[in-house]
């Protein structure tokens, strides 16, 4: 599931310019022990599964951190380049044109 935080490292650190909000390194994890590639896709990287390729961690679990502005955002993980899949691991979703569904991350 998507994970946000500040990503700075820094406590107190403002930004000059206080309409922009700062992006946040959000974390997401998807486990497919038996996957040869993953990628995350959504509509913060238009569904490319080029643009966020996942790395293979322990025990199956594929991660990837992406730097997001504050906001809603829908995304799925693309497995062996064919298979779309939701998140299991996050119960936010709404249903998508394909009638199917997408996960949901916000992003404070």
């Amino acid at each position: 599931m998507g994970k946000a935080s500040d990503g700075t490292g820094k406590a107190g650190a403002t930004s000059k310019k206080k309409t922009r909000a700062a992006a946040k390194l959000v974390s997401f994890e998807h486990f497919a022990p038996a996957a040869r590639v993953v990628a995350l896709v959504g509509d913060f990287n238009q569904w490319d599964p080029s643009k966020h390729p996942m790395k293979l961690g322990a025990g199956g679990q594929w991660q990837v951190a992406v730097r997001l502005k504050p906001g809603t955002y829908q995304y799925k993980f693309v497995v062996d380049g064919d298979r779309w899949e939701d998140d299991a691991a996050n119960p936010n979703k709404v249903v998508n044109e394909h009638g199917t569904s997408n996960s949901v991350c916000e992003v404070p």
